[in-house]
């Protein structure tokens, strides 16, 4: 169906250096003469809608749903603009990064998004796709305007002034037609691999368990380790507080990072990536000043545990790598195990295994985030082999068994930035006409549905939802 694709016969130019060429039949047109602006507002009986990068419109207790965001709407809703079936909506702050979309559902949206209309009977999903491609994103981004990128805002006069391919109306149906019928089977593939990860890591979280809790051999004596949540542990071994295996249990800095792009990197919970820390181009810093101030009272050492204790990565866990000097922000606590009593990799196993994770989401406190104590942190009960030689043993076994499985995850991972890349590539090729769909369409069985527990691609990426401005 898709190998067969070729471009059209005849194209013109577009006069738009994000669109280029685009068949001859096609008209390209400002949104002005397409779209309208709606403000229709007093309505605040209806359901609450958000406008995400992900997933376009959706509901909005669907995107608070298993999550640690909150409703930050106002109370009163009566200003929030109302957002029919077939209107297109987008987020001014945040639409050159692809928040916007039609909305197949009736509802309310933050008086700061803006609803636009379509004045003649086109196929507003024909938008939803053109609207979502990376080409229309950098030119949404180029009539944004603002001090810094944070602030960019595209307001409805600039969103007038874009101009759009327009294809005839029966072709519009023909190309959102294909397109829903392609990207179906290219989210099938997609959440087939990614069922596929999550069984993988199910099998991992069972031999880190295991290891944690039982060490290398599966007859060992055991006996009750006196801790509900932690169940048995080899007879050998001892249960201590975490605080009694490391000699430094705190958390790091609370001064705000400084104004500038030079300084010392204060890095946080997101430096912490595939159980190590790294650097990042787009690292916060403190000065100088601070930096000294801080690391006279304390220095961050490679071997350090990082533990994750505020937010959603609660309980994300990493060692410290001789990256530099540096330090650390408070959401994050550091732990510095002793040598004569703990290695750093079976703190690391044990604070990474189920049980323990588990114990702290339903330890957690709620405020604006959930997040847990340092002092409990401290008080962590941890099963200690009695020598570093049998918990570096436990830790190489492991690795070894662990190997193939994370190879085998790299590689679907891969498999999936390959498929997504290569949706992204066709609905752009489709909606901007470089490829011609319609004798490929005329060819298609009806779509068939996919099944109630099926979700699409998009509800698996969640990371750029957010409700910004939604307490505008």
């Amino acid at each position: 169906m898709i190998s067969d694709l070729k471009p059209y016969l005849e194209y013109k130019d577009s006069g738009l250096p994000w669109l280029g060429r685009v068949p001859g039949h096609w008209d390209v047109l400002p949104h002005r003469a397409l779209f309208e602006e709606v403000k229709e507002r007093e309505q605040p009986n209806e359901q609450m809608l958000s406008v995400t990068i992900t997933r376009g419109i959706i509901k909005q207790r669907d995107l608070l749903a298993g999550s640690s965001k909150k409703d930050s709407s106002k109370l009163d809703k009566s200003a929030y603009k109302l957002v029919c079936p077939g209107d297109i909506a987008y987020n001014k702050m945040r639409a050159w990064q692809g928040a916007i979309g039609v909305s197949a559902l009736r509802g309310i949206i933050s008086p700061a998004y803006v609803v636009q209309r379509l004045r003649d009977a086109h196929n507003p999903r024909y938008f939803h796709h053109l609207f979502r491609t990376p080409g229309f994103a950098k030119e949404a981004e180029s009539w944004s305007y603002g001090i810094t990128s944070d602030m960019w805002s595209l307001r409805p006069e600039h969103f007038k002034a874009i101009y759009s391919p327009l294809p005839p109306d029966e072709e519009q149906a023909v190309i959102v037609r294909f397109l829903d019928h392609a990207t179906h089977r290219l989210d099938k593939a997609i959440w087939a691999k990614r069922k596929t990860i999550a069984l993988l890591n199910e099998q991992k979280q069972a031999i880190i368990h295991r290891a944690a809790t039982r060490g290398l051999d599966s007859d060992v004596p055991l006996k009750d380790s006196g801790i509900p949540w932690l169940g048995q542990i080899p007879a050998h071994w001892k249960v201590m507080p975490l605080k009694r295996t490391c000699s430094l249990v705190r958390d790091g800095t609370h001064l705000p990072p400084a104004r500038t792009m030079t300084g010392y990197p204060l890095l946080s919970v997101r430096n912490m990536m595939g159980g190590r820390l790294v650097r990042r181009a787009d690292d916060s810093f403190i000065s100088k000043a601070d930096f000294e101030q801080l690391n006279s009272s304390f220095v961050v050492r490679p071997n350090d545990v990082l533990m994750a204790i505020v937010g959603a990565t609660l309980g994300k866990v990493a060692v410290v790598d001789d990256i530099g000097p540096f330090q650390i922000q408070r959401s994050v606590s550091i732990l510095r195990p002793r040598s004569e009593l703990m290695s750093h990799a079976f703190l690391v196993t044990f604070l990474r295994s189920p049980r323990l994770q588990q114990h702290l989401w339903q330890s957690v406190a709620f405020s604006a985030q959930p997040g847990i104590y340092l002092g409990f942190v401290a008080n962590i009960p941890v099963p200690v082999p009695p020598t570093i030689a049998e918990q570096v043993s436990i830790c190489d076994s492991l690795q070894r068994e662990l190997s193939p499985i994370d190879t085998a995850i790299s590689r679907i991972e891969r498999e999936i930035e390959l498929l997504r890349e290569y949706r992204t590539r066709l609905i752009a090729d489709v909606v901007t006409g470089k490829l011609d769909v319609r004798k490929a369409a005329a060819r298609l069985p009806e779509l068939e549905c996919a099944p109630a527990d099926e979700p699409v691609l998009a509800e698996m990426e969640e990371a750029g939802d957010e409700l910004a401005e939604d307490n505008a």
